[in-house]
């Protein structure tokens, strides 16, 4: 069973809660990534970092020490990362790969992971090894993460890594399942 599902309002919370504990039972669970889903890849990226070599012939650019990438509100950071180009009249950026307590923000939302791939012909956002994702007060743990920037749904399981093709076959994970926590409203 894979729910699929925003997190808007109480009525929605409440439906969506029931839907994850289901989810839970096979290991796949689904979060609205509403803050992180309603980005503009298309938006300038920059960049900083304590080190940054060009790599002309690989048309690659590798950034490393306090990496800190923003793009119209959302900020990755993480120890180094390798970004990917072309270059046919003008550098466009393909890929990013990051390594080392990376950190995905935007708004309330929060992701992070040991290792991550932003394809940015995708739109795809993929993370692994020690999956974290917040929002609010709700939070879901597994061994990896996808964040679809087109749908706007992050999907979160307990997978340890995947595949060689999806990261490497880099990360752990909790045992093939998937855990978190959702706060509830109080009543009054």
């Amino acid at each position: 069973m894979i729910a699929r599902f925003k997190l808007t309002g109480p009525a929605r919370l409440a439906l969506a809660s029931f839907a994850l504990t289901g989810s839970a039972l096979v290991g796949l669970q689904h979060l609205s990534a509403q803050a992180i889903g309603g980005h503009n890849s298309d938006a300038p990226v920059n960049y900083a970092a304590d080190r940054i070599e060009l790599q002309d012939r690989q048309k690659r650019v590798v950034l490393s020490g306090n990496v800190d990438i923003n793009q119209g509100g959302l900020n990755l950071r993480a120890a180094r990362t390798t970004v990917a180009y072309t270059d046919s009249g003008s550098l466009k950026i393909q890929r990013i790969d990051a390594t080392g307590g990376v950190s995905v923000a935007r708004g309330n939302e929060t992701a992070r992971g040991d290792v991550a791939i932003y394809d940015f012909n995708r739109r795809v956002i993929t993370m692994a090894g020690n999956v974290a994702l917040r929002r609010g007060g709700d939070t879901l743990s597994g061994g990896r993460l996808v964040i679809d920037l087109a749908s706007g749904i992050s999907s979160v399981d307990g997978r340890a890594g995947g595949s060689s093709s999806s990261l490497g076959g880099a990360g752990s994970g909790g045992g093939g399942r998937v855990s978190g926590s959702f706060s509830v409203q109080k009543r009054d």
